[in-house]
Order: C-alpha cells, then sequence, then structure tokens
C-alpha cells in the first residue's frame, strides 16, 4: 500500500471530500492539520512548489494537488494504481 501524506485545515469542505475519497479506498493517510501549524503549512508549500490552497495530497512522496485533482485521477482510472504501488 502507498505511502499518503495529506494537509489540510479545520473547516475544510475540501480537505473532508478528499479524506472520505481516500477512506472509501480503505488508505491510511498521515494527516498534518496545519490550522494552527504555520510551520506545517510552510513545509506543505516548499513540498508542493508552491501550491498554497487546502488540501495538498502526496502519494509516494509525489505531489499529486489538492481535493479536484485526486478525484480527477479517480475518474481516470489513474489514482488506485497510484494507491496500490
Amino acid at each position: 500500500m502507498a505511502s499518503v501524506v495529506i494537509y489540510t485545515r479545520e473547516f475544510c469542505g475540501y480537505c473532508a471530500r478528499a479524506k472520505s475519497l481516500l477512506e472509501s479506498k480503505g488508505v491510511d493517510y498521515v494527516e498534518y492539520n496545519a490550522t494552527h501549524a504555520p510551520e506545517k503549512r510552510q513545509e506543505m508549500i516548499a513540498k508542493a512548489s508552491g501550491a498554497s490552497t487546502f488540501p495538498q495530497i502526496f502519494i509516494n512522496d509525489e505531489h499529486v494537488g489538492g481535493c479536484d485533482d485526486i478525484h480527477a485521477l479517480d475518474r481516470a482510472g489513474k489514482l488506485d494504481p497510484m494507491l496500490a504501488a
């Protein structure tokens, strides 16, 4: 199973949708809530090549983007193979 990391913030609907998709696939993930942790937000921005919106998702250390991006990968049939790697 892939290593999945997601950076989130509180009261973020996009974060909830992305986590729901991962949970529906039975994926264990590491969540970093950056709401009250500016150092985590800066870490996320650095890892995501400047992307500063929430969530930002990484699969096996590869930045895959945010909520819309992970749902697009799923619709295209590309998410499951990434998660299985």
